[in-house]
């Protein structure tokens, strides 16, 4: 990877790290799934005229734009509204890796390999300290944490929708997949924000609203989406997939790392062996063992 493309990669890295503090701004002062909504109306309008819309089949995008669009933002948006705080979100929704390879041993009949297992036993044992830190009340609402592991799931289902579109034929471009999956889910959310928040709250954050959350929904739809994702699929297209993919293990350090320093959040001591863990299962399961054999071989 040349340099200037190892720099596109860490600040998507720092971009996507970033959107969980976005996110948790945002929502102060409108209700999370309208937030959601208006965020993917944002993605869809204007881009969907200059992007060419994927031909596949509707089904498919359908489930795509429910899955890793509506399911995933719908959990996470309320989870953080409902105390989950913005840095250990962007750990725990990595669970999506290992969702994922469960789903795709399901799905497609994918052989799980002994260092997926064991950064899956890994990942589940540090989920679980983190579910103990939750009922001790180290400052993380269980309902919170519970809807942060329902959204990774989603993401995990929506990656294989995805899997699916790309083993089409003629594989979409991905900003195609982007911009016109997100007119998807903009209805369900906003009807889901109707029935759940009420027109009236709805109506009050809309004639409320004000710069922080006009600069949150730019930054989401944007920076976070059209350009995270454009540079995203770009830099997947130049190079072998392992050569980018580890690179979103940094993902949930640069989002822990902001919330401390802009939200003020701070891991207890039984929350930080719960990250660490379920950063040491994604480890495993990216890279195996190849750190300790490449000792041995020095050596």
């Amino acid at each position: 990877m040349t340099r200037k493309d190892g720099l596109l990669a860490l600040l998507v890295v720092v971009v996507w790290g970033l959107n969980f503090v976005v996110i948790k701004v945002g929502l102060h002062n409108m209700p999370p799934l309208m937030l959601a909504g208006l965020r993917f109306l944002l993605v869809a309008f204007p881009a969907l005229f200059f992007v060419a819309r994927p031909k596949i089949p509707f089904r498919l995008l359908l489930g795509y734009g429910l899955t890793i669009s509506f399911g995933q933002f719908a959990f996470l948006f309320c989870a953080i509204n409902f105390g989950m705080p913005a840095g250990l979100a962007s750990l725990v929704l990595q669970a999506q890796a290992f969702f994922t390879i469960i789903l795709g041993a399901l799905v497609f009949g994918e052989r799980l390999q002994g260092k997926q297992l064991v950064g899956i036993a890994l990942a589940v044992v540090g989920v679980l300290v983190l579910a103990e830190a939750s009922l001790n009340g180290q400052h993380v609402a269980l309902l919170g944490f519970l809807l942060t592991l329902a959204a990774a799931f989603c993401w995990a289902s929506g990656n294989i929708f995805n899997k699916k579109i790309m083993q089409l034929e003629t594989r979409p471009a991905v900003m195609s997949l982007v911009v016109w999956s997100a007119l998807i889910p903009i209805v369900p959310f906003m009807v889901a924000s109707y029935l759940l928040d009420g027109p009236t709250v709805m109506l009050h954050s809309l004639v409320t609203l004000d710069l922080t959350t006009i600069l949150s929904l730019i930054y989401l739809a944007f920076v976070a989406t059209i350009v995270g994702y454009g540079i995203w699929g770009a830099l997947l297209g130049r190079y072998e997939t392992w050569r980018v993919a580890p690179l979103s293990l940094l993902v949930p350090v640069v989002g822990i790392a902001s919330a401390a320093l802009l939200l003020n959040e701070k891991l207890g001591a039984l929350q930080l062996v719960g990250a660490l863990l379920v950063m040491a299962g994604l480890y495993i399961n990216v890279f195996g063992l190849r750190l300790r054999r490449a000792t041995r071989v020095r050596s």
